[in-house]
């Protein structure tokens, strides 16, 4: 019996903790410098090189498994017809088959995509879950995350950005 009342003493002590996972603060920050494959090249690219060579750039990451990814691809590919934006692929824990036949199946609005077969680079730019998106400037700097699918709000907020 004393050791079903200990037992329930711990539970009851750590159901006032919070448990959640949150995300480091990313905005106005440098992105992390990491160095990733390339989908269908298979060539590595600096993340910096990538970025620097242009004015704006939206980093997205997404997986062929992933529903609100599905959906929002749509605006993605929308996105990259309307504006000069830098788009870069992070394909997320993907198998690299399902990755190129969801892009041959909705398109591909990315200038590169590269993999995150391991999902290390994406904790590092400070995700927790696929969609999301960071629009950083050509110094390398994070101006905005988007948690979650973009929507067309947020695809007007780009634009007047860039």
């Amino acid at each position: 019996m004393l050791f079903f009342t200990f037992i329930f003493a711990i539970f009851y002590i750590s159901l006032d903790k919070p448990n959640f996972y949150k995300p480091k603060e990313v905005k106005n920050k440098n992105l992390e410098v990491f160095i990733s494959t390339e989908l269908f090249s298979n060539k590595q690219f600096n993340s910096k090189d990538i970025i620097e060579k242009n004015n704006f750039t939206l980093i997205n990451i997404w997986s062929s498994w992933c529903a609100p990814c599905r959906s929002e691809h749509a605006i993605l590919m929308n996105l990259s017809k309307k504006t000069d934006l830098n788009i870069i692929g992070l394909n997320y824990k993907d198998k690299k088959d399902n990755a190129i036949k969801f892009l041959d199946e909705l398109g591909n609005p990315f200038s590169k995509n590269l993999i995150d077969p391991d999902g290390i680079i994406s904790i590092s730019l400070g995700a927790y879950g696929v969609p999301e998106s960071f629009l950083l400037n050509n110094k390398s700097r994070i101006i905005k995350k988007y948690t979650g699918p973009l929507t067309s709000e947020n695809i007007a907020e780009i634009i007047k950005i860039i």
